[in-house]
């Protein structure tokens, strides 16, 4: 008598909930297309899902192109669009629209680098 029983994982992944429309861009290949997606990695015996190898879910940044994927709590913009705590250090927006500091000289930046012409007039 011969049984033959098979053992493996499987990855089931599915969109994190809050974040479902966002796109963010992939930090391996450029490309906007990283989408925020919770992960989970079991063990199964014959095909079916028994163990689950954590208890919680991974969060990540995943690329369809690159296949390249990365934790969220590595990616400060992909924090602050979703509300998380978390950012940059000094609570400075890192990115975004001039008027809330998201600009060189605002709040987070340091001085402009020496030797660079601030100003008009400067190249005639």
């Amino acid at each position: 008598m011969f049984f033959l029983f098979t053992c493996g994982t499987h990855t089931f992944q599915s969109p994190l909930a809050g974040a479902e429309n966002l796109t963010v861009q992939c930090q391996n290949c450029g490309n906007f297309s990283g989408r925020i997606m919770k992960r989970w990695e079991w063990f199964t015996f014959c095909f079916v899902p028994l163990i689950p190898f954590s208890l919680k879910p991974y969060k990540e940044v995943g690329c369809h192109i690159c296949r390249f994927n990365q934790d969220i709590k590595y990616r400060p913009d992909v924090q602050q669009q979703m509300g998380m705590s978390g950012g940059h250090p000094d609570g400075g927006v890192m990115m975004g629209n001039p008027n809330q500091g998201g600009h060189p000289g605002g709040p987070g930046y340091g001085p402009p680098p020496a030797g660079v012409p601030q100003g008009q007039g400067q190249y005639k």
